[in-house]
């Protein structure tokens, strides 16, 4: 069975009706027949029909044991960081999503956990940052913003012979192109916002975790700290999903048309695209994923805050917005946007720079985007030196 069919038979009908689409239950609480006795639920924080259905769809993607919904992205991230105590350390991919650096940094450092950021792209670098203490190392694959790919299988023999856990931020993937669970990886995260949902109208998180136990650890947090995902935006999910394989095919296909056309313009330093050879992680990128997404970054040769900036409000189809994955091609500038909590000395070390230009490349036509980035080029000239020979 191919996948696409896979997924979509993933998706259940409704037992009471027959309904072919996943019904909303906006309810916030279940009859009970006696106390304790109820037909599966009794109150949706804990548990509702239209979430469970999307949690079960998850975990069947991913190929794990448990899913579970979050209200946000960052919300299904703080979820596996309650996993840790007071004394226990991370090892996290050094140019990590700016929200998620945030939250590591300035709110769970301040509870006793430490965080060592690495570049992860050689597993050498995740050995070496190894403590007795180290509990959790924490990767995404593709990078968010430049692109970087680690090795899923190499990474998590470490973590496993190290007993720690190994969580893969899966976002900028999903599970359309990448299964973690399958090279080893414990858990996986989605911001559902994103690929899984792909019309830019809601907000949601996922976490799948590998095995039963510890699946029920962040059912616990979950139910615990109540960010839970309410029934219609669950339903959003769901509907998003069920064009997924279709809509990251197209992604995928305008996206490499995108990065080849930007590697031969003359105002491009550097294009950061996993499915160009001349990725220094293609190879590995190739090994691990049936496609190489559809997020292409690049960085400008006049090096400068305010030529990205000039650059990125001179788009026509590319819409300047946070986020990604959506329908609607999307740029952003990550020093100034999503990558701004992060000190500009360690963003720059980490690859972020200063004129660094992400694209989140939508299912338009391709020519029509290339000509959208040709004539921002060209409207910017006499703002910049950009395009001087």
């Amino acid at each position: 069975m191919s996948n696409a069919t896979k997924l979509i038979h993933s998706i259940p009908t409704d037992p009471l009706t027959g309904a072919i689409s996943v019904p909303i239950y906006q309810t916030s609480t279940f009859l009970q027949e006696a106390p304790g006795i109820n037909k599966g639920y009794d109150y949706a924080r804990t548990g509702n029909p239209t979430r469970f259905a999307l949690e079960d769809l998850a975990a069947k993607l991913e190929e794990g044991h448990t899913g579970i919904a979050f209200s946000s992205g960052l919300a299904a991230i703080d979820a596996v960081l309650k996993l840790l105590k007071t004394g226990d350390e991370i090892i996290a991919v050094d140019d990590i999503y700016g929200g998620a650096f945030r939250l590591f940094t300035h709110v769970y450092e301040k509870f006793g956990i430490t965080v060592h950021y690495v570049d992860a792209t050689d597993p050498i670098h995740v050995f070496n940052a190894l403590t007795a203490a180290t509990r959790l190392i924490w990767i995404e694959t593709p990078t968010n913003p430049t692109l970087k790919i680690c090795d899923i299988k190499t990474i998590a023999a470490i973590a496993k012979a190290h007993s720690c856990w190994l969580c893969v931020d899966n976002t900028f993937a999903s599970p359309a192109l990448q299964k973690p669970l399958v090279w080893g990886a414990d858990l996986v995260v989605h911001s559902a916002t994103k690929y899984l949902g792909g019309h830019s109208d809601l907000i949601a998180g996922l976490v799948i975790t590998k095995e039963k136990e510890l699946g029920e650890k962040i059912k616990f947090i979950q139910n615990a700290s109540g960010a839970i995902l309410p029934a219609f935006d669950s339903w959003l999910v769901i509907r998003g999903i069920e064009t997924l394989p279709l809509r990251i095919e197209k992604h995928c296909s305008n996206a490499r048309a995108v990065a080849e056309f930007l590697c031969s313009h003359p105002a491009v330093d550097k294009v950061y695209y996993p499915g160009l050879t001349n990725h220094p992680n293609h190879e590995i990128a190739k090994k691990q994923a049936s496609g190489f997404g559809g997020i292409v970054s690049f960085s400008l040769k006049e090096d400068t805050t305010e030529a990205a900036i000039a650059f990125v409000t001179s788009t026509h189809y590319f819409k300047l917005a946070e986020s990604l994955g959506g329908i609607k091609s999307l740029l952003c500038h990550p020093a100034t946007m999503t990558h701004k909590s992060i000190p500009s000395e360690k963003r720059k070390a980490s690859g972020v720079a200063d004129s660094l230009v992400r694209l989140s490349v939508g299912l338009e036509d391709a020519g029509d985007l290339i000509d959208d980035i040709e004539q921002a080029f060209e409207k910017i000239k006499h703002k910049s030196f950009l395009l001087k020979k």
